[in-house]
């Protein structure tokens, strides 16, 4: 049956969330981001919000394991882990924390976030600013969150490219007992060169290396973690066949389609739209539902596919779903129209 998507196509309507948006956004964003990631963490506000946005739904199977609901957060909101019981009572089924890199770094220079507000989108150059891999496996270790949590991981700017592969070997010893899942993200715009890692032998020897330590930390710890890959929305459609033909010859059990855009063209005249970064939320929905589909048709149901991309309503998400994504994951979405977006998307793919 062919869901009428206008239906569940409006934001959700929060009058609570609406005026602490007014107040956050006349904040510098990254300031605003942490001030409300510290909020939402204090008890009172975790009670409420679990109260007002958490569903009981049945569970969705998906790479060997249950998801409470299919609905997670994405990678980049929670960069160190600080804020997953706050997160968590919101609703969603499975949190992405990271990307974390075995240093920690400070990213590139401030300012680097921006809310193209008229757009409902952003655009962000940070850079993997996080506090290192042992600081994020201490949070994650102390949570008491009930849902699914990936831990998303990179290389620090400052290792080549030649010695990339070690950064994400690290890291994955490190994450792997404390990870639900873990995904290895060669698809941000935002630290040099780093795309590159998603073409030829670079991705081959890559993953070819992690499913090796895959295997041998499953070994180790007597549990089998799946390993994702995160590819970018810029890809064509041909260079997302290699892709997906190079992550199914060694057996990752999953991709996520995809990370933000490059593309400028729906944001045009905006008066951040030349920032170097890249844009996320409400403009890059159809084309990250276009590549989330053709990624569907490479794969074949042969890996699982988690759907990411402008997401703003409980609709987008039952059309990712539709398209071929086994899970959904928000971020933009949450910061524009906050967690009764995780109830409508999580009513929406029920």
């Amino acid at each position: 049956m062919t869901r009428n998507y206008a239906e569940n196509s409006t934001h959700p309507n929060d009058t609570l969330f609406r005026l602490a948006r007014s107040i956050l956004f006349k904040m510098e964003p990254e300031k605003a981001h942490d001030m409300a990631l510290g909020f939402a963490s204090s008890g009172p506000v975790k009670a409420l919000n679990k109260l007002r946005y958490a569903q009981n739904t049945d569970s969705v199977s998906c790479m060997g394991l249950s998801w409470p609901n299919a609905v997670g957060l994405a990678a980049g909101l929670d960069k160190n882990g600080d804020y997953i019981d706050a997160l968590g009572a919101m609703g969603f089924g499975f949190i992405e924390i990271g990307t974390i890199t075995p240093k920690p770094q400070d990213g590139n220079p401030q300012p680097r976030l921006f809310r193209l507000t008229e757009h409902n989108a952003l655009i962000n150059r940070l850079g993997f600013n996080n506090l290192g891999v042992d600081h994020l496996v201490a949070q994650a270790e102390k949570r008491t969150y009930k849902g699914r949590l990936g831990i998303n991981i990179g290389k620090n700017a400052s290792t080549s490219l030649d010695d990339a592969q070690n950064d994400y070997l690290i890291c994955l010893d490190k994450v792997y007992a404390a990870a639900d899942y873990i995904t290895v993200n060669v698809s941000s715009p935002n630290t040099q060169g780093l795309r590159d890692l998603q073409h030829g032998e670079r991705l081959r020897s890559l993953l070819e290396s992690l499913k090796n330590a895959q295997a041998n930390l499953a070994t180790k710890h007597g549990a089998y973690k799946p390993l994702l890959v995160k590819v970018a929305p810029d890809m064509t459609h041909e260079e997302l066949n290699d892709f997906c033909t190079t992550a199914l010859e060694f057996d990752m059990d999953g991709v996520i389609a995809g990370n933000t855009t490059m593309e400028r063209a729906a944001v045009a005249g905006s008066p951040h739209a030349d920032e170097a970064g890249g844009l996320s939320g409400e403009p890059m929905r159809s084309l990250a539902d276009d590549r989330l589909a053709a990624v569907a048709g490479y794969l074949d149901g042969k890996a699982a596919l988690i759907g990411v991309g402008g997401i703003s309503c409980g609709a987008d998400a039952a059309r990712k779903r539709e398209l071929g994504a086994d899970l959904v994951q928000l971020y933009t979405g949450l910061i524009y129209h906050g967690p009764a977006l995780v109830r409508d998307c999580i009513r929406n793919t029920a």
